[in-house]
């Protein structure tokens, strides 16, 4: 199997975004976007996903983390898309629950072409640290559409703001790599009666 890894780079006005995946890793990371609450997420899908993630961002977050934040879900979606390649072998779904503390939040995912997603978070708190909680959705929305996976999140329960969002990052993390991961009863067979995906 050649190694499922990609490299995005991507420029705008408003951000300088580059990032290294590798599905077939270990956890290991090394991020920096200039948003401390949005790294600490970064790195649990990284860790909990197995994923090896190297992201490097800056942007303008003179003005607010809305840009930083929805442009390092595009390329990340990107690289999902990229490193999972034609998709033969795959499990093609994912899904996992994680608790944290008071919380339990669940992700399912399809890696089927299509994107689409539901996104089932209660919030209370606007902020966690300089993190605008509505972030959440943006990152999450960049990442499904570019990556063209339909992704469900919600929430069992739960008040805590930061262990809401952890847990959703965690448990994302773990159901990609259970998408991800190739079982071999499948050989080089696409997971799809249409012969397509």
């Amino acid at each position: 199997m050649s190694e499922r890894k990609a490299t995005i780079t991507r420029e705008t006005k408003e951000t300088q975004i580059a990032l290294t995946l590798n599905i077939d890793g270990s956890g290991v990371y090394e991020i920096s976007t200039g948003v401390g609450f949005f790294d600490h997420m970064l790195t649990h899908i990284a860790k909990h996903g197995l994923l090896d993630l190297s992201v490097q961002a800056t942007g303008d977050t003179e003005i607010d983390a809305h840009h930083t934040v929805e442009d390092v879900g595009i390329v990340l979606g990107q690289a999902i898309e990229e490193a999972v390649g034609d998709k033969r072998g795959i499990c093609r779904y994912g899904s996992a629950l994680c608790p944290m503390d008071e919380t339990l939040v669940g992700v399912a995912l399809d890696l089927c072409g299509r994107s689409y997603l539901n996104f089932d978070l209660q919030l209370p708190a606007a902020t966690v640290g300089e993190f605008d909680t509505e972030l959440a959705l943006e990152f999450f929305r960049a990442v499904a559409a570019n990556a063209e996976m339909t992704l469900h999140i919600w929430q069992q329960y739960g008040h805590n703001t930061h262990h809401i969002l952890e847990a959703a990052f965690k448990a994302f993390g773990r159901a990609l790599d259970r998408a991800t991961t190739i079982d071999p009863r499948r050989e080089d067979d696409l997971p799809s009666t249409k012969g397509t995906l």
